[in-house]
């Protein structure tokens, strides 16, 4: 397995649909996060309705930062509604032609000769595992993708898709807002299974809501950030980065300053009970 850095820059906001940073702006933030530990990015062929991934490979290939040292992730299999591709409704397609298609398109929109890794973007009801596998043992043999694995599958999905290709990354949804893979086996299956997890929107809705929820693990991290010296979002990120399972937060920021903060997050260990106080202010009830 690829050895991704302990945070890694989602880019979904990079392009069009938020910042949309143009090559010069996408450079330096680039370069924020590599000077600051952090290799890997994140993309998906449909971000930015299918225009993400070129507008940081043209700014990626002007950078001059080399190849080996990054990592490139991509996810394919999301057949959107948009400008860019004339679907009639939103499906999922994981056919070893369309797979082995959408990675070619990504490597050229990307200017790269190879992903890192290659992730299935959301579970199809039409899946096959045969047809996944034999895309990836293509995309393998002819040096295109280095890894595989999966995004927001359940274990049961997890294990049709392992039954016939190695699985070595699920991405999903998990913060102390999100916690149900703490309890409904998700992480428990990676662990075991030795799959890395990866977390999108690892801040969850923290910064989003005002709900009673969000008050009481105000209240928690009012009191550790004096503790531990430490901002809002740091003690969120470090919470994370204490599961055994070693989640690895994605964040979508591009502000440097919490690019930087985010990176520092690493260095924090929060004693049991205060990674259990946010659990229960979060849960809004005391652990069974």
């Amino acid at each position: 397995m690829p050895n991704f850095s302990r945070t890694i820059a989602g880019c979904m906001t990079w392009g069009v649909w938020g910042k949309n940073l143009n090559t010069n702006e996408m450079i330096d933030i680039m370069q924020t996060c590599i000077e600051n530990g952090i290799t890997t990015f994140d993309h998906a062929d449909i971000y930015g309705d299918y225009t993400t991934e070129a507008a940081f490979g043209k700014a990626f290939n002007a950078s001059q930062v080399k190849r080996e040292d990054v990592q490139l992730i991509s996810k394919c299999g999301i057949q959107y509604i948009g400008n860019s591709r004339n679907n009639r409704v939103k499906h999922y397609n994981y056919s070893k032609d369309y797979i082995i298609w959408s990675v070619e398109e990504s490597l050229k929109n990307l200017q790269t000769d190879y992903l890192d890794l290659l992730l299935l973007h959301r579970p199809s009801p039409l899946m096959h595992p045969d047809e996944v596998s034999e895309a990836v043992s293509t995309l393998t043999s002819q040096g295109k993708i280095k890894d595989f694995g999966l995004s927001n599958f359940t274990p049961i999905q997890t294990d049709l898709i392992a039954s016939k290709t190695a699985i070595s990354v699920n991405q999903i949804e998990v913060s102390l807002t999100q916690y149900t893979s703490l309890f409904d086996g998700s992480l428990t299956h990676m662990q075991l299974h030795k799959i890395q997890p990866m977390a999108w929107s690892p801040l969850g809705s923290y910064f989003k809501e005002d709900s009673e929820k969000n008050s009481r693990i105000k209240k928690e991290l009012t009191n550790l950030s004096k503790k531990y010296n430490a901002t809002e979002s740091q003690l969120l990120l470090a919470w994370l980065h204490q599961h055994p399972s070693q989640i690895i937060p994605v964040i979508g920021t591009t502000n440097k300053n919490r690019i930087i903060e985010a990176v520092k997050a690493q260095e924090f260990v929060l004693e049991i009970e205060d990674w259990f106080a946010l659990l229960v202010a979060s849960q809004g009830h005391k652990v069974p």
